[in-house]
């Protein structure tokens, strides 16, 4: 079966006290604590693996300890031709300890594996658990204020009505940047709030006149606690309402994503229309989450005619959207065993015309913006990064891909009705802005292709089967989806009463944003947001929505608080100044 190589080979560099299969492409191997970073260095460098999650879980009610699992998508290192695993052997291989609760210590994996160091930070801001030997032990996710000693997904150190206040913001510790050495180096801020930001995050420049000797950075401003609240609280179908609110922009990737980690931990498999129409949804929010960062790395280098343009046809990917799944944004569809809504004859008629319009539209306006040398110029060599860095911190999406890697979950792991589908995975060489706009040009093209492949191939199915199942506490399994950023990943583990115990949530942007420090040296202050713009991060940008009045054509911004205001009182209603 796949995964039985990588378990034998892990056997002998390492003792490997049980093996547990999820899935049929998934696999967990329990090792001794001490054992924890070579068996994660050995498949990550040595049996070409990449870091998908980790998850910490308190499991004390289980087996008297806290847990870690570190998955590994096993794919080939590809860091040159040949340097792949064969497709039919390609799986996830998780590697599990156990952490005592009387030490909380375990040894740290990033000294030997970087792209575990995100991750490390938030096993403890999280749950308490301390990584030895760990380079970088600042918070990451909890703000400044948070009290110590207070860490939220304990199954029980956290009573949200007798918390401890949080302190003044003029007795606020300073967070500390890492501060590059040597004389002459100025300290540039942005942020966390910034004209030219869309969304918080605080970064420092460090610069030698205009160039950027190194950065640093503090995120999760927007932190929202959202795999707190779904604990022991939620069923499934509500987890997937609330996982589409994790991002404004792949949104409907991580409700596919959290639903088929559940479906997968019960082995529930959906119908072939539903699994096609989840596809098209997806490949919708590709297009238009594509065509907004093309348009946006025009607009940072001043070229607003190329902007609006771009943004012209993106209105048709929204219109797309809205056929298939009723909205311009693609909410509210995926359920437990399928999906709610499905689509007409009629409506796959008009769909396949956008698809031609955006099909031509797109070439040209690319031709155009390709005739541009100033354009050019602003993209090419700014913002690289090296293959290496790449590799080492386990990049997802166009970030990867742009630095000449072939890393796509639709190609390495196909999932559902994908098997059926022919596309080519879209690379390019240099690692620059340029080359990661050319990534999601190419993508443009393709998932053009891929919509009308499901179109045509999808039979006349049901669209959802009674998700009739008997939960079973304490099975988990993970499910990924290729979103336009990347790799979303979700890790489920079943709870009782047809509820979660644990839900880790993994954005494609979290596996990005370690790398971008090495993206920006070298470059001038003026390319910064350039850079920032080409990784296209999410900060997570779902905390307020906008209310349309139909009749009146009035619309409204609704904020995280007005919601919750009038969620309480059901009074004093926000929309009442659209009528």
């Amino acid at each position: 079966m796949k995964c039985d190589r990588f378990i034998e080979a892990l056997g002998t560099k390492v003792k490997i006290l049980e093996v547990t299969r999820q899935y049929e492409d998934q696999v967990t191997a329990l090792v001794e604590l001490n054992d924890l970073p070579e068996a994660v260095r050995f498949l990550y460098y040595d049996m070409g693996g990449y870091l998908s999650t980790m998850v910490a879980n308190d499991e004390r009610s289980m087996n008297k300890h806290y847990a870690l699992y570190y998955a590994l998508s096993m794919e080939g290192g590809k860091m040159f031709e040949g340097d792949e695993i064969a497709q039919d052997e390609k799986c996830f291989v998780t590697i599990k300890v156990l952490v005592s609760p009387e030490t909380l210590t375990y040894p740290s994996v990033t000294p030997k594996v970087p792209a575990c160091v995100w991750y490390e930070r938030e096993a403890y801001d999280m749950f308490g658990l301390i990584a030895e030997g760990l380079p970088d032990k600042r918070r990451l996710v909890l703000s400044d204020d948070w009290p110590e000693g207070l860490f939220p997904l304990r199954k029980d150190g956290m009573d949200y009505r007798y918390r401890p206040d949080m302190r003044e913001h003029y007795n606020e510790p300073e967070y500390e940047f890492l501060r590059p050495e040597g004389s002459g180096i100025i300290d540039v801020p942005l942020g966390p709030l910034h004209v030219t930001a869309d969304e918080p995050g605080h970064f420092r420049l460090f610069c030698d006149g205009d160039t950027i000797i190194d950065a640093d950075y503090r995120l999760f401003y927007q932190h929202r606690g959202m795999e707190k609240l779904a604990e022991n609280r939620m069923n499934y179908d509500q987890m997937g309402y609330l996982a589409e609110r994790v991002c404004g922009i792949c949104g409907y990737a991580h409700a596919i994503a959290c639903i088929e980690a559940a479906e997968k931990a019960i082995n529930l498999e959906i119908p072939a229309r539903a699994q096609a129409i989840r596809i098209i949804c997806s490949e919708i929010e590709r297009l238009h989450s594509h065509l907004l960062n093309i348009g946006l790395a025009c607009e940072v280098t001043g070229n607003y005619t190329a902007f609006m343009h771009i943004f012209r046809i993106r209105e048709y990917s929204m219109k797309l959207a809205e056929l298939v799944t009723g909205g311009r944004k693609t909410y509210g569809n995926v359920v437990m065993g399928g999906l709610r809504r499905d689509i007409t004859g009629v409506e796959i008629k008009e769909s396949l015309q956008i698809l031609q319009t955006i099909d031509t539209q797109v070439d040209e306006v690319w031709d155009a913006v390709m005739e541009d040398k100033r354009q050019i110029k602003r993209w090419k060599g700014v913002g690289i990064l090296d293959k290496q860095v790449a590799r080492d911190f386990s990049a997802v999406g166009p970030n990867i891909r742009g630095s000449g890697i072939k890393r796509d979950t639709r190609y390495d792991h196909p999932y559902d009705f994908f098997k059926q589908i022919q596309f080519d995975v879209a690379v390019a060489e240099g690692g620059d802005v340029f080359a990661r706009e050319m990534v999601r040009y190419m993508e443009l093209k393709s998932s053009v292709s891929i919509i009308r492949q499901c179109f045509e191939l999808m039979p006349q199915t049901a669209i959802i089967v009674d998700p009739t199942f008997h939960i079973k506490p304490e099975n988990f399994a993970l499910a990924y989806v290729e979103a336009p950023r990347g790799e979303n990943v979700h890790w489920i583990m079943q709870g009782s009463a047809q509820k979660v115990y644990r839900w880790r949530c993994r954005a494609a942007t979290y596996n990005n944003w370690p790398s971008l420090r090495f993206q920006f040296r070298g470059n001038s202050i003026a390319d910064a947001a350039l850079i920032v713009c080409s990784l296209d991060p999410c900060y997570s940008c779902t905390e307020r929505i906008t209310v349309v009045d139909i009749k009146s054509k009035k619309s409204k911004i609704l904020t995280n608080k007005d919601l919750k205001n009038f969620s309480r009182t059901l009074k004093n209603s926000p929309m009442k100044d659209l009528r």
